[in-house]
């Protein structure tokens, strides 16, 4: 299972990578692998500020819809459109090519209550 110790991550299997107050967002291989083959990532929050642990989007499998919970508050100020086209880099490319929404953070306090890696591998019992 692949968690790199770099990121930041939610009990709810998002992780974020942080530089200054820009948050790049995804879901963790972990989750990507629990839903199976993605098919569709629809994200409407573009632009729009929201607070955290609200649905920013959804990720479609083949077997089930996933809401997408924002873990810091801020704007969604870009969304990954190459996955418009290409769904399936969530599935190959989770921490890269698969990253879905980037957030200018709002209130940087929330950063600390984040999981670090190893709270995160704890969390999922990996």
């Amino acid at each position: 299972m692949n968690i790199p110790a770099n990121l930041k991550y939610t009990k709810d299997h998002e992780w974020i990578s942080i530089e200054g107050d820009i948050a790049t967002v995804g879901i963790t291989d972990f989750a990507q692998k629990e839903l199976g083959d993605i098919v569709y990532v629809e994200v409407e929050t573009l632009d729009q500020s929201l607070d955290r642990d609200e649905v920013f989007g959804t990720v479609e499998a083949v077997k089930t819809v996933s809401d997408l919970f924002l873990p810091l508050s801020g704007e969604i100020i870009e969304f990954n459109e190459t996955l418009e086209s290409e769904p399936e880099l969530v599935n190959t490319d989770a921490y890269g090519a698969g990253w879905m929404i980037k957030v200018k953070i709002s209130d940087a306090s929330q950063v600390a209550d984040l999981l670090s890696d190893a709270a995160y591998k704890e969390l999922i019992g990996a």
